[in-house]
Parts: structure tokens; sequence; C-alpha cells
């Protein structure tokens, strides 16, 4: 089984997010980025599929500028086989969206025969939680999302979900898409032997250009910080608190 993982390149989710002056996007000029935790959860789980031998071969693939060649070189580390970067600019950056991602992912699915997607169930930048399931659309794979376990039983995969109404098992089988939740396991910690390893793996870069024809039909006008919360009031006694939410609050 050849398995295929998205990485992507966020901003660390111990930053302080600011909003560019002009309101186009955040600041991601001298901001600590590191790889989209989720997209961790997702590499560190195909490694463990390989060192069950299920899986024969990892490729992690990224998607953005020459920067996202250090995420590659984390997921490398954790021990992926070799790495598909797919160069991007600050233009196309703006015209990237998840069906162009989709789009590239089923380029090098179907070109590579790869039988084995993994994502992280959403990317902590955008939150937009599609991006497996509009590609599972587009190849006709099955798919579990928000997995929290992965076993493997006879010709099938056995795979616990989380829903909102609690655990769904489901029962996949190859191709198929499974998009990896908080609790699915914890990424180990990269030796400097691993990190000195990953250097000598190979990196194969595309311009997104190459690839497929951007189109994005959604254009983000502006981009706001949420508005400060006002400061609370304590009130003496009740006849105080309906008043005010009566007639300053205007709640009843």
């Amino acid at each position: 089984m050849r398995a295929i993982v998205g990485v992507k390149r966020v901003i660390d989710y111990t930053v302080k997010i600011r909003v560019k002056q002009d309101s186009s996007g955040v600041e991601k000029n001298s901001v600590k980025m590191s790889i989209n935790p989720f997209c961790e959860i997702a590499v560190e789980e195909a490694v463990r599929l390989k060192e069950k031998g299920i899986v024969k071969h990892i490729t992690a693939l990224s998607i953005g500028d020459k920067n996202s060649t250090e995420t590659l070189k984390h997921a490398l580390a954790i021990g992926a086989d070799d790495a598909i970067h797919v160069m991007t600019s600050n233009e196309t950056d703006l015209a990237l969206n998840s069906i162009n991602v989709c789009n590239i992912f089923k380029h090098f699915v179907t070109k590579d025969n790869y039988n084995l997607v993994l994502l992280g169930k959403q990317s902590i930048d955008s939150d937009f939680n599609q991006t497996g399931q509009m590609l599972s659309g587009m190849l006709d794979w099955q798919i579990s999302s928000f997995a929290n376990k992965v076993e493997k039983q006879d010709d099938k995969f056995v795979v616990t979900r989380e829903t909102d109404s609690g655990l769904q098992k489901l029962n996949l089988t190859s191709p198929m898409i499974i998009t990896c939740d908080l609790r699915l396991n914890t990424p180990r910690y990269l030796k400097l032997t691993n990190i000195t390893a990953a250097k000598k793996k190979p990196i194969n870069t595309f311009k997104i250009e190459d690839i497929i024809t951007l189109s994005n039909p959604v254009k983000v006008i502006k981009v706001e910080s949420p508005p400060v919360k006002k400061q609370g009031v304590i009130v003496s006694n009740v006849d105080e608190l309906i008043n005010k939410l009566k007639n300053e609050a205007k709640l009843i």
C-alpha cells in the first residue's frame, strides 16, 4: 500500500494572530510558522502503519512557497520516505482554495498510484475541514473523517471516528481517505539522527501552474480582528440586574 500525506505550513498555534494594516489578511512576516498539528498527526499515523507492515511507502505533499520545504523536512524526519513540494507564489496563494488543493492531490494520486490518502481533519488557519471530503467525491473513494483509531482486520480497515453523538466505527477498503483527529495519536519526538537523515531524502518540486489551472470564485473582501469585549459590571441586587437587562441591554 502506498500512502500520500498532506502537510501544511501554518502560523504556530502559540502565536497571537495579527491582522494586516490594510485588512487584506493576517500578518505572516516574522511570525513563527510550523506544521499544522493535525497534519503532523496524519504523518505519524502513516509511519505507524508502515511500522506494522501495512504501508510500504509514504510520500508527504505540501503546497506553498519555498519555506514549505521546512515543513516537508519535518514530515521526512517523522518517517516519510520522500516528499512533493508544489511551489506557489504570493499571487497563487491568494487564489488557492480547497478545490485547487483537491485537484493537486488527485493529480498525484492517479499519476503515481497511491491507494491511501491521510490528511489532518482541518488546518488551524482556515479551519475549513473540507479537503478530505471533497477529494473523496472527486476520486470516488471511501472516506472516514475525524478518525481517532485505525485498525487493520483482514482485508479491511476498521476506523473509529468521532461524531457529535459519540464514536462510530466504519469498515473501509482500499483505496480510501482518512482525515485525522486530535486523539488519533501523539506524534513522536524527533531525534537528531532522524532530522539528519531527513536531509538526504528526496523532495520533488513542481510549479503549481504546471499541474492545475487556478480558479477561485471566493474573494476575501476584508479581514477584521474580533471586537473587544466590553468589561462586565457587578450589580448589587436582582432589581438592578433586571433594570440593566431591560433598559440598557434591551434583552427583556
